[in-house]
């Protein structure tokens, strides 16, 4: 079980991190998980994938302020540079933090 501590210390130690927020009882999560990993893993080799379950770490998910599963939170040296909850697609995700990363990376 991730803890907000654990987490922070993740934030602080690597230029990229995606927070997938989900829930047992969220069949979309379970689709959408292992689609966005691979991308994620295929396209940026930096990223750190950290998974939440919101049903049994719920004070993580409120200090991150995730009250809705799926939820993907992206950060960027540190920063929080994209939230998506509910309906996205895994390119419309990969898209939006490809040139950033390049910028970021280079």
């Amino acid at each position: 079980m991730q803890t907000i501590e654990n987490i922070n210390q993740i934030l602080e130690q690597k230029e990229a991190v995606m927070l997938y927020f989900s829930s047992p009882s969220c069949s979309v999560c379970h689709v959408l998980k292992p689609k966005l990993e691979a991308a994620i893993k295929e396209n940026f080799d930096l990223f750190e994938v950290v998974g939440i379950d919101i049903s049994t770490s719920q004070e993580v998910a409120a200090h991150f302020g995730v009250f809705t599963a799926p939820t993907v939170i992206i950060y960027l040296g540190g920063r929080e540079f994209l939230r998506k909850s509910r309906n996205m697609s895994v390119d419309e995700v990969v898209r939006e933090i490809a040139r950033p990363y390049e910028i970021m990376t280079s």
